[in-house]
Parts: C-alpha cells; sequence; structure tokens
C-alpha cells in the first residue's frame, strides 16, 4: 500500500515538475520575445533595399551581368523596368541593354537570366538621439510625402547649413565638403580598366565602334604594348626623352557621369564628371628617368611624378607654363620593384601616391579654385615617363558625381544648387541619392512634408522626427532564389558583406 502511494505521489511530482518546466520555457520565450521586440523597436532592425537610388552603394533588385567581351562584372538594376516600388520580381528575367562600365561594349538583350534581390542591411536605430548625424552617413528616414514609407539616402545637409551642388560636388556654406577617405573609397566609378580586354574587338558595338587600344601616343613618343601580356605597357628610352600617352574618350568610354546600373538611352544626356582617378603598377629594371600622370580639369592640367633621384612632385600646367606646386623627398625607387602609382584630382585635393608615400596639395574649397569652370570641356588623363618602364594594371575612375538637372544636362533643375541654394532651418536635413541620376530625393520633392495633426513640412528637408537609423552593415548582399516561390532570396553574395561607411570626425 504503501509502494502504491508513494508511486501516485511520484507521478504526481513528475507532473508538476513538467508543468514548471513548460512554465519555464514559456517564460523564457515570451521574454525572448519581448527582448527580440524591444530590441527590434529600439536598437537594431533589418531592412530590405528596395530601389536603386543608392546604387552602387547599395543595391535593389537586379541583374548580375558579366560583360561577354571583356569579362567584366557589373549590375543591372530592375528599375529600368518601372516595375512598383514593392514589387519583389519572382524568378527570371530578360535584362535590357547595357553597356560595359570598363570596355564600352552594349550588351544586347540575352536570354532569361536570375534575380538578385535587393541588399539587406542592419540599421542602427535610436542612434540620432544621442549623437547628432554626421555629413555623409547613410541614413533611414520616413518619406516626408508619404510618412509610412522608409527611405534610404546620404545624409549631405545638416541643420543651419547653406547647401549647393555645383559641378557634381558638394557645398557646405560656400565650401567645398570633402568625403572620408572610406567614403569615397566606395564611391569610385569605373572608366576603363586595361585588364580586362575583349575576346572580339571588331565587333562594332564598343561605343558604336570596334574596339581598338583607348590609350595612344602622343608625338614621337614611344609606349608600347607588351605582346607577351597586352594588359602592360612598356618603355625603353632615353632618360632625358619625356614620353606621354593619352587616354582617347573617341575610343573608350569617356568621362560622362554614366552608371552602368541605369538605362543607357540617358547616358547622352549625362553631364562630364572631372573628379578622376588613375593607378597603375609601375616596374623599372633599370630606375633613370620618371614616372607621372596628369589630369585636366576645366583648362587646367595638374601633373604628379617621381623621378629616379626620389623627388615627388606636383605641378600646375596653366596656359603652357608649368609652375610646381609641392614636392617632397622619398627614397629612390628601387630596380625591378612593383610600384603602386596613383593620383586623383577629387574635392579640389590632389592626391598623389608612389608606394606607401603620399602628397598632397590643397587647391581651395572655393568653387572657382581649381579654375574657372567650364564644365562642357571634357577632362583628360595622360601617362609619361621616361627610361626603362612596365606599367601594368592600368585603370581610370571617376568620382560620384551630383547632377543639378533631371535626366543630367536635361529637364527641370532641382533646389540646392548654385542658383537656388538651400539653407537648412532647425532640426532640418537634406539627404541625396548616391545614384544621382535616378534618385527621387531632396532636390525634387514637389510638395510639403506630411506630420500628424495637420503639420506640415518645408518642400525639400527630411525633420528630425522622421530619421529612423543609420545604415550599419550589409549582412546579406543581394540574394537570388534558387526557386521562384521562394519568399526571398536564399543564396548570398558573400563576399560583398560589408560595413556601410558615413561620416567622420575628422575635420576633411
Amino acid at each position: 500500500m504503501t509502494s502504491k502511494r508513494q508511486k501516485i505521489s511520484s507521478e504526481k511530482a513528475a507532473r508538476k515538475d513538467r508543468a514548471a518546466e513548460i512554465a519555464n520555457t514559456f517564460e523564457w520565450l515570451t521574454t525572448a520575445f519581448i527582448l527580440a521586440l524591444l530590441f527590434r523597436a529600439f536598437v537594431m532592425e533589418a531592412y530590405r533595399i528596395p530601389t536603386g537610388s543608392m546604387a552602387n552603394t547599395l543595391k535593389g533588385a537586379h541583374f548580375r551581368l558579366r560583360c561577354l567581351q571583356c569579362g567584366y562584372e557589373y549590375d543591372y538594376g530592375l528599375g529600368n523596368y518601372r516595375l512598383p516600388r514593392d514589387t519583389i520580381p519572382h524568378g527570371y528575367l530578360k535584362p535590357m541593354s547595357s553597356r560595359c562600365p570598363s570596355c564600352g561594349h552594349y550588351q544586347a538583350t540575352g536570354g532569361m537570366m536570375p534575380v538578385s534581390n535587393g541588399d539587406r542591411i542592419l540599421v542602427l536605430k535610436c542612434i540620432y538621439q544621442f549623437f547628432e548625424p554626421k555629413q555623409w552617413d547613410v541614413v533611414v528616414f520616413k518619406n516626408p510625402l508619404d510618412p509610412t514609407i522608409n527611405y534610404i539616402k546620404r545624409l549631405v545637409g545638416r541643420p543651419g547649413e547653406t547647401v549647393e551642388i555645383i559641378d557634381g560636388d558638394i557645398y557646405i556654406d560656400g565650401q567645398i565638403s570633402r568625403k572620408p577617405t572610406n567614403v569615397q573609397n566606395e564611391l569610385w566609378m569605373p572608366v576603363y580598366d586595361n585588364d580586362y580586354r575583349p575576346v572580339r574587338p571588331r565587333e562594332g558595338l564598343f561605343n558604336g565602334h570596334s574596339w581598338e587600344q583607348p590609350f595612344r601616343n602622343l608625338a614621337d613618343s614611344e609606349w608600347e604594348i607588351n605582346e607577351a601580356n597586352p594588359t602592360e605597357f612598356r618603355l625603353d628610352s632615353p632618360a632625358d626623352q619625356i614620353n606621354t600617352m593619352i587616354y582617347d574618350t573617341s575610343i573608350g568610354n569617356d568621362f560622362r557621369a554614366t552608371y552602368a546600373y541605369d538605362d543607357v538611352r540617358g547616358y547622352s544626356h549625362m553631364p562630364y564628371c572631372s573628379d578622376l582617378m588613375a593607378r597603375f603598377y609601375a616596374n623599372a629594371p633599370n630606375p633613370q628617368g620618371l614616372i607621372g600622370i596628369e589630369m585636366r580639369k576645366y583648362q587646367v592640367g595638374y601633373k604628379a611624378w617621381v623621378d629616379s633621384t626620389g623627388e615627388m612632385v606636383i605641378a600646375e600646367v596653366s596656359n603652357g607654363r608649368e609652375s610646381i606646386l609641392d614636392s617632397k623627398p622619398i627614397e629612390p625607387p628601387a630596380a625591378g620593384k612593383h610600384f603602386l602609382v596613383k593620383f586623383a584630382n577629387i574635392d579640389h585635393q590632389l592626391s598623389f601616391q608612389f608606394g606607401s608615400e603620399i602628397l598632397t596639395y590643397d587647391l581651395g574649397r572655393n568653387p572657382d579654385d581649381a579654375g574657372p569652370r567650364i564644365t562642357d570641356i571634357q577632362p583628360q588623363v595622360k601617362i609619361f615617363g621616361s627610361g626603362k618602364l612596365v606599367l601594368s594594371h592600368i585603370a581610370i575612375f571617376r568620382d560620384i558625381h551630383y547632377t543639378e538637372s533631371k535626366f543630367g544636362n536635361s529637364g527641370e533643375t532641382g533646389r540646392a544648387t548654385e542658383d537656388n541654394p538651400l539653407k537648412l532651418g532647425r532640426d532640418e536635413f537634406f539627404v541625396l541619392g548616391d545614384n544621382s541620376p535616378n534618385s527621387e530625393d531632396g532636390r525634387w520633392w514637389s510638395e510639403p512634408g506630411k506630420g500628424n495633426n495637420g503639420v506640415s513640412y518645408r518642400q525639400g528637408i527630411v525633420p528630425r522626427d522622421y530619421l529612423v537609423g543609420k545604415a550599419l552593415f550589409v549582412y546579406w548582399p543581394s540574394g537570388f532564389r534558387l526557386f521562384a516561390k521562394l519568399p526571398f532570396g536564399i543564396i548570398p553574395n558573400v563576399g560583398q558583406m560589408r560595413f556601410i561607411h558615413g561620416g567622420s570626425n575628422q575635420k576633411q
């Protein structure tokens, strides 16, 4: 009898323990759920990029393309299909005609291709309740015209500042605003990369003609393509004989502010971008002579070179006269060693790099400090040198270029231009998309922002109350579906996981 009672008591205890376990589990799940909701509401939340207004920094639904001629990889946005904003296309579609951003090959519409979904990002919420937003942050905010929709853009103007877009650059209170290094490195866009060469150059689809090497010798210069490796240029000349080759825009891609991500039909309307960077690796078997790069912005040329004595020099060429702007001594180049050579004219600042040595020169922050602004003059890039040299990995890039008019050089002019500066008031911010020709941002908002209880906000601005947070990390880059019925892209482009760079505390 006692044994039976003990058994019943034991079963009751076991049932109580199971009930307690279930209650504890339920309590833990409830607590975890509440914490997750709190974390999502106040700390961090995941978002999907719906459009291509921030390409190539952040991409909406797009195709991953590879040039059929040179093999260069680039992305082409589905926004060119004029699909509704929140439409997520399923499975496969046929890309429209696109252009390779390196060799200039117009890739005709081919077969069906898988669609890559927009980048999925983590957004740090409530950060702006504790810290002031920095210029160049990538911010998520409620669209002032429809606060039920979140937008993502780059913040360029803050309360109390006067913002102007002048020839593609951002000016704050009349002074050019320079981008932090990490932001600038994200925004360089290819013009030409000599490592990618077409396999069928005689086809006439390269900017309307057959492909030729866009670098050509000037006058009696003697640069030659290495027949064994046509991506290299060789020079064998006397140390006192300067040889120059120029990038010919009548053959290769020009310097217009075009985006491979966008519809090619708008390319001819884009303005020239004169903020450029050229780079290559140089090897001097016998380091006698010099090597350098020259760029022209408006009507002024800027040259940078290093010679066999180890002197780095930046000079200006205006009206046929050359004047030294700055120089510094470095260790002379070592024979047979490859050195990175890079020269950039960006945001009114010249930056020359040779190996690990860097020489910079500030042209000034006023709009005309880089020379008279004649924006319809095509920029130029030249490479010059003397002695025995081998150049490899030659490439040219351009900066992001914020357009002042719709469709590039045509269409209406937006706000925050030189002729229509925007003065921001208290708690007012101004934002732009990195894909400037294809971004519906503060330049174009044509109605006052909508607030609660009949409150309205000034056209073109984002009120502080509408800032959601700062874009922090791309955790699921541009996935695509294996099967059309899956709800999202299950194969991420893992190599593109990255932090999203924004403003800096350092003065630029």
